[in-house]
């Protein structure tokens, strides 16, 4: 018999690592989203590991801003922010405290409240789909800048909170290059920091930074 998901909020001192710790450990953990209508959880499936000053991919690579100030802390706290003038995407803050790392959630699989998840990802073909990228997760779970700051570890009501699911083995997490990051960072491999659950459906395709064209 298979042991259900463990539901226990997972604490501050989990996320007070360092990102290239937190990262593949998130794999398998479940992110709740309480709604008006009702809650929706993801099980994740890929992640990617930013490090701050010591990643050229990373936001905080040149230093505090409006935009990132999240990241710097304190740990167990969402940074979300708005790409391509028309996308969220969502990241989990690792510590210590001014450190300014975090993990992009890439993908996962909707486990609760699917229903809710479907009315948000309307052009999605199959339930797999619902949070593969990490657009589409952020949209399924009705993310936006108004969750930017939030405590996933607070022990009262908050709309997101990380759970300790039921981790992905070990001898099942893969790392590779990051998505559509340019320069060291990404395709050349020097940061193989995304990091996925072998075999898993949800998981997004691989997609190398491709350098913008400058018109003639």
């Amino acid at each position: 018999m298979i042991a259900p998901p463990d539901r226990t909020p997972l604490t501050r001192q989990f996320f007070d690592r360092p990102v290239l710790e937190v990262a593949p450990d998130l794999l398998g953990r479940i992110l709740v989203r309480t709604t008006p209508d009702g809650p929706i959880a993801v099980r994740l499936t890929e992640v990617e590991a930013y490090d701050g000053p010591n990643d050229p991919g990373s936001h905080a690579y040149r230093g505090r801003t409006t935009r990132n100030a999240v990241m710097f802390g304190p740990p167990g706290h969402v940074y979300v922010y708005f790409t391509y003038g028309m996308w969220h995407c969502m990241n989990l803050v690792c510590g210590p405290e001014g450190r300014a790392s975090a993990v992009l959630l890439r993908a996962g699989e909707v486990v609760e409240g699917i229903e809710l998840a479907r009315k948000r990802r309307v052009s999605a073909r199959n339930d797999k789909e619902l949070a593969k990228g990490p657009a589409r997760l952020a949209t399924a779970l009705e993310v936006d800048r108004t969750l930017d700051g939030t405590d996933a570890c607070a022990l009262d009501e908050t709309p997101l909170r990380m759970l300790t699911g039921t981790p992905v083995p070990a001898d099942q997490v893969r790392s590779g290059p990051r998505t559509g990051v340019a320069g060291e960072g990404g395709n050349g491999g020097i940061h193989p920091w995304r990091y996925w659950a072998a075999g898993d459906p949800t998981v997004s395709p691989y997609r190398p930074h491709v350098p913008r064209r400058r018109s003639s």
